[in-house]
């Protein structure tokens, strides 16, 4: 789970931007089961919460690298991130509906 803040403004153009960078990478990488992007737009900020679902902790390597923790950018997130947090959350799913 990665969480990031856009100005409202750029609110739209950054799901636009995701879904052509990170989310289309998570989702090409082997072993991802699905990636979902929710989006709360305040009057100044919008918060993001990115949210993928991996078959393994490997899986995720295959795209986080060796260090699972750090959060992955890309090059034009300076573009619209009012910061970039260091580090990522993964949890385990115990209760999970069947379709994933």
């Amino acid at each position: 789970m990665w969480h990031g803040r856009t100005p409202a403004s750029k609110a739209d153009a950054y799901v636009d931007y995701l879904k052509v960078s990170g989310v289309r990478e998570l989702q090409a990488t082997p072993g991802n089961r699905g990636v979902f992007v929710l989006r709360r737009v305040g009057p100044r900020e919008a918060d993001f919460l990115v949210i993928s679902l991996w078959d393994s902790m490997e899986a995720i390597r295959e795209f986080a690298g060796e260090d699972l923790e750090k959060a992955r950018y890309f090059d034009e997130d300076r573009e619209f991130l009012l910061e970039f947090e260091r580090f990522v959350t993964h949890y385990d799913v115990p209760v999970a509906p069947a379709e994933l």
